[in-house]
This record gives C-alpha cells, sequence and structure tokens, in this order.
C-alpha cells in the first residue's frame, strides 16, 4: 500500500490552526491529493457549536481509559484535567490509503506520534502574531469567562514554550500567507527521501537498470 503522510499541528487554542488546516486541505484536494483531518476524542465537555464526531468525539474518562488500555489510541495526552487523543485504527486506514492526514494535537501527544512513526510524521507549530493578538482572538469568540481565558492563556504559554521541538514554526499573522507556508511544508514533507524511496522504488530500479 501507499502511505500517505502525517502533518501534525500543534498550536494555542485562538492561533487559528484548525481554519488554516482546512484552507491547506482544500488547497491539496485541488491538486487532486487526498486530505483528510483525524476527528480526536475528548473527554472535555461538548462547547456552543460543536458537534460530536466532527470537532471530537466525545466519550467518558471510562470511555477514554478503556480506549487507551486496549491500544486504541495513537497518542493521548491530559492537559489540565481533559483527556485527548487520536484513534489508532482510522489514522492508519488513512495513510494506509495514501491520504495527507492533519492531526491537531499537543506536544505531548506529537512527541508520542512522532516516535509511534517517525518516517511519516512531520509536525508544525503555529504561532500567534503576538499575546495580545491571541487573547483578542480569544475573546473574540464571546463564549468564554474571564477566568477561562485566562486559563487558556496560561495553556497556549505552556504549548508556545515547547516550540523546539516541531519541525516547522508558522506565525499565523496574515492567513493566506500562512497558507501558504502550510501548503509548501505539507508538499515537502512529501517528497522526503526515504519515503520516495518506497513509493519510486519500481521506478527506481528501472532507471538504475543496467544496459
Amino acid at each position: 500500500m501507499t502511505q500517505g503522510n502525517l502533518i501534525i499541528l500543534c498550536a494555542p487554542s485562538g492561533a487559528g490552526k484548525t481554519t488554516l488546516a482546512r484552507r491547506v486541505m482544500a488547497r491539496l484536494q485541488a491538486r487532486g491529493l487526498e486530505a483528510s483531518f483525524s476527528v480526536s476524542y475528548t473527554t472535555r465537555a461538548l462547547r456552543p457549536g460543536e458537534r460530536d464526531g466532527h470537532d471530537y468525539h466525545f466519550v467518558t474518562r471510562a470511555v477514554f481509559d478503556q480506549m487507551v488500555a486496549a491500544g486504541e489510541m495513537l497518542e493521548h495526552a491530559e492537559v489540565f484535567g481533559r483527556c485527548y487523543g487520536t484513534g489508532r485504527a482510522r489514522t492508519e486506514q488513512a495513510l494506509d490509503a495514501g491520504h495527507w492526514v492533519f492531526l491537531d494535537i499537543d506536544w505531548q501527544g506529537a512527541r508520542q506520534v512522532k516516535a509511534h512513526l517517525p518516517a511519516l510524521a512531520c509536525s508544525v507549530g503555529v504561532l500567534p502574531p503576538s499575546r495580545a493578538a491571541l487573547e483578542e482572538r480569544l475573546r473574540g469568540r464571546g463564549q468564554d469567562s474571564e477566568d477561562t481565558i485566562a486559563q487558556r492563556m496560561a495553556e497556549a504559554v505552556a504549548e508556545m514554550s515547547h516550540y523546539r521541538e516541531f519541525d516547522y514554526l508558522i506565525v499565523n499573522d496574515d492567513l493566506e500567507v500562512a497558507c501558504d507556508e502550510l501548503e509548501a511544508v505539507c508538499l515537502a514533507a512529501g517528497l522526503r527521501g526515504p519515503l520516495q524511496q518506497s513509493r519510486r522504488a519500481t521506478l527506481l530500479a528501472d532507471l538504475l537498470q543496467s544496459d
């Protein structure tokens, strides 16, 4: 089977990674490439406007722990009392079909995925242009209390402090520029030597065949 590409997006809430990813997936699809967003599992409560199975798979802590124990998670992490994880089966099926699969996970999950799938995983840190801009975006949602916003800002600092671990860093200031940069990263990730050696084995054998 043809192996796909795993694009890990790590960013604090409010950095715009979901919008960025969906636009770049549309660009890849316009090139005739298959791209999909992995829907994570979480134990946190559903927020206004979210849909189960679309934004996240919302499950209880008991169900989440059972999935982890059964080895059904590609990665999982607990952040401020809430659990998040990526289902293994659907992710591997999409990769086996040659898809670009986007993961929206934190730095802890990124570490686990890169350890499990080092040849396929490419990690991208998405940063806001400033702390003030990030806070403004969080307030612009109109969903959270002052205490929640303060907590999200603290979470953001904790997430961004791991910037050295990512393969690429993109500052999401101008959305179109950020889309151009992420698209370039995705295309470059698909052309990495080890992946191409596997995918193009027949061509390489033919090109190097002695007369």
